[in-house]
């Protein structure tokens, strides 16, 4: 792989992760693949997103939607007031992630314009990094009287509250179960150790695991072929209750890329979906320098849509996020981008593209939503649902 060179620090860092992960698969044995990116991503002080490292923009791994300029939020604010302004003044938002803390501002300060501002705007954010640099961008962007409706928390709310969650590439960072079947027998991949370097090992998968696959199985009604390698998420039924359960009331959005069950788990995806991302390119070896790359793998959204409706939502929609930026409000958007100088109204536009066309965010990014208790829901995804794809 042709990629940058760590600096001396970050190469300290890295074989200070690695070093700790060695550690613990000499006294445990093989380690599951998704303990293995759970530690790369979130062991404390040294993981991915623990660390202090910059992960978002052109100085950092990779770029979200938030970090291209406000269109996004602005367009997710807009599908969002109409249940805001239902559930009337004492609504939450909560935002599961954060990143830089661009989206929450961005779609604050077009809450306020819509009169449909929420009580709390609550992140739920794991990171301490990350919490710091959202903080420190609400005090910058936000005057008072809006910076004063942010919290930050460390778990999903436990008492029944009214408002809209919001999570932007939350679910592909999710620590990630890889099987793979042999003989007709679910594996699952984990992480052993050849001298100092890490490689892959099966062992036979647990109740959880084979019962995962044995369902997505039974969903597309033929069984995996010999040697077939992926990814799935046995904790997303349990998660996704965690996270939305206590919302009595409201709407529940998530953005992220991935496909139906269908193309998830097509023949020739046959070594799986995960990439990693350092320094902008992506590639497919998460033993490279752990700690200083990002380890992702796309989502199923069928299985997201099953985990929604099992916690008691109704599934609103599903559509592509260009389809569905474009329906909440974004031609407006570039319309009033028309007065300003030449080169404010290019970079809107480029933004815009970026978000949209299928070769870039528009159709490899999903969005998909829940509600309760509600009639006002994201109407983008009504006009684009292609749920009967799920």
């Amino acid at each position: 792989m042709n990629l940058p060179e760590p600096s001396a620090a970050e190469h300290a860092h890295s074989g200070e992760l690695a070093a700790l992960i060695r550690n613990e698969i000499r006294a445990n044995g093989a380690m599951p693949f998704a303990r293995y990116m759970e530690r790369c991503l979130y062991a404390p002080a040294l993981g991915y997103y623990s660390a202090g490292r910059t992960k978002f923009g052109a100085a950092g791994d990779f770029v979200t939607a938030p970090e291209l300029g406000s269109l996004f939020a602005r367009c997710i604010a807009r599908a969002l007031a109409p249940a805001l302004r239902e559930l009337g003044a004492d609504a939450d938002l909560v935002e599961l992630g954060g990143g830089s803390g661009a989206f929450a501002v961005a779609a604050v300060r077009e809450f306020a314009a819509l009169d449909a501002l929420p009580a709390r705007v609550r992140l739920l954010e794991p990171s301490a990094d990350l919490r710091q640099r959202q903080r420190e961008c609400v005090r910058r962007e936000l005057p008072p009287g809006l910076a004063s409706r942010f919290e930050w928390i460390a778990r999903p709310p436990e008492e029944p509250w009214r408002g809209v969650v919001f999570a932007n590439e939350v679910v592909d960072a999710l620590p990630t179960t890889r099987f793979h079947i042999d003989a007709g027998e679910v594996l699952e991949e984990c992480v052993a150790l050849d001298g100092e370097r890490f490689v892959r090992a099966d062992r036979p998968a647990d109740t959880l695991v084979a019962g995962a696959v044995r369902h997505a199985e039974r969903a597309l009604d033929a069984p995996f072929a010999d040697g077939y390698r992926s990814e799935i998420l046995p904790q997303l039924p349990y998660w996704m209750p965690a996270v939305i359960g206590s919302l009595e009331r409201g709407v529940a959005l998530f953005v992220d890329y991935g496909y139906p069950r269908s193309e998830f788990y097509l023949p020739e995806r046959s070594d799986g979906t995960l990439v990693c991302h350092y320094r902008h390119r992506g590639h497919g070896d998460p033993f490279h320098r752990p700690g200083l790359q990002d380890i992702t793998a796309f989502v199923d959204f069928t299985a997201v849509a099953e985990a929604g409706t099992n916690a008691g939502f109704e599934l609103v929609g599903y559509a592509p996020q260009g389809q569905f930026l474009l329906s909440s409000g974004l031609p407006a958007l570039i319309e009033e981008g028309a007065v300003l100088g030449e080169a404010e109204r290019m970079r809107i536009v480029n933004e815009a593209k970026r978000l949209t066309l299928p070769g870039e965010m528009g159709e490899r990014f999903q969005a998909i939503a829940f509600a309760r208790g509600v009639s006002e829901v994201p109407a983008g995804l009504r006009a684009f649902d292609l749920s009967r794809r799920l």
